[in-house]
């Protein structure tokens, strides 16, 4: 397939019918994962969640049981809402086949809400393929597969690229494996959920610095919204958090999760965020120019005519 990264300035990535990178507004992703717990009346009703709260894409996890569950795993007994079953059966149970994807598929599209999942094997790749996806995600344990990232390079789609549990090392090279034109890196700290003296979302400029012309983003794990949107001020363009229908559900990743009211304020406060940080050139705003001719006594070295008409003024 043509790539329709060619076209586009090096620092913008396309997802669908937006682009994620500086200057456009922030990419809010709902991490469905497998909160769904294998239900899809669970799944629609997280993707309309996803939809009231303005989200712009719900993200769903693929594996392939056999592939991804270690074989001596496979037999081991586990309780679960079902019952009592094996792991590889639980495996199962939680994974959508591909009549459940066309369903999704078709509800997302009816929903005006992207999709996409982060394929954990290079069969889940071929299989995500078939609807023709926005873009994949890879999760941050995947991150030194190297075969899944030359097979998601290889799909000419935008590849997002969570950095949990990884070193700077291993970070450079699946940079280097999936190529730096193509990529969105996510800061993350892989622990569900994850301290806050573990977050270090300073790591978020440190990305900028050593990627200059990727977009960075970050994928939370952490209970609250205050930290997400400290992401934001530090200049993430992609957001992804798990949402969940009720935390105390049934799940690993329930608790770690976001309730539909806090997605809507994360949301919220993520435009007024973006919409704040303004572009870093200093001028004098019209709405000043009443309180400035009523409470500056000295006029100082800038004209007035220059002030009324809004200029950017150096030293104000």
């Amino acid at each position: 397939m043509t790539s329709p990264l060619a076209s586009l300035p090096s620092n913008l990535r396309p997802v669908g019918s937006r682009h994620i990178g500086n200057g456009q507004p922030v990419y809010v992703t709902g991490e469905i994962g497998i909160n769904h717990n294998g239900d899809l009346e669970n799944a629609f009703a997280l993707i309309d969640a996803a939809v009231a709260a303005g989200c712009d894409a719900v993200k769903f996890q693929k594996r392939t049981p056999e592939i991804c569950t270690p074989r001596d795993q496979w037999e081991i007994e586990r309780d679960t809402p079902w019952g009592r079953m094996t792991y590889i059966d639980y495996r199962h149970r939680v994974e959508f086949d591909e009549a459940g994807y066309r369903s999704i598929d078709e509800y997302c599209r009816k929903r005006g809400i992207d999709w996409f999942a982060s394929p954990w094997d290079v069969e889940s790749v071929a299989f995500l393929e078939k609807f023709d996806v926005p873009a994949h995600k890879v999760a941050s344990a995947c991150l030194t597969d190297d075969d899944l990232l030359r097979a998601l390079r290889a799909t000419g789609r935008t590849v997002i690229l969570s950095t949990g549990m990884s070193t700077p090392k291993q970070i450079r090279h699946a940079v280097e494996v999936l190529g730096s034109d193509n990529i969105v890196l996510c800061h993350a700290t892989s622990t569900y959920p994850a301290k806050h003296e573990e977050l270090n979302l300073r790591m978020i400029n440190t990305l900028q610095n050593e990627y200059p012309n990727v977009p960075v983003g970050y994928s939370g794990h952490e209970v609250g919204l205050q930290t997400t949107l400290a992401a934001v001020a530090l200049g993430a363009v992609f957001v992804e958090r798990h949402i969940t229908l009720d935390r105390a559900m049934w799940g690993s990743d329930q608790a770690a999760s976001v309730e539909s009211q806090g997605l809507e304020r994360l949301v919220r406060d993520i435009r007024i965020i973006e919409t704040s940080l303004g572009d870093g050139v200093k001028k004098v705003y019209e709405g000043e120019l009443g309180p400035m001719k009523k409470l500056r006594r000295v006029a100082g070295v800038v004209a007035e005519s220059e002030a009324e008409a809004g200029s950017q003024t150096a030293g104000v």
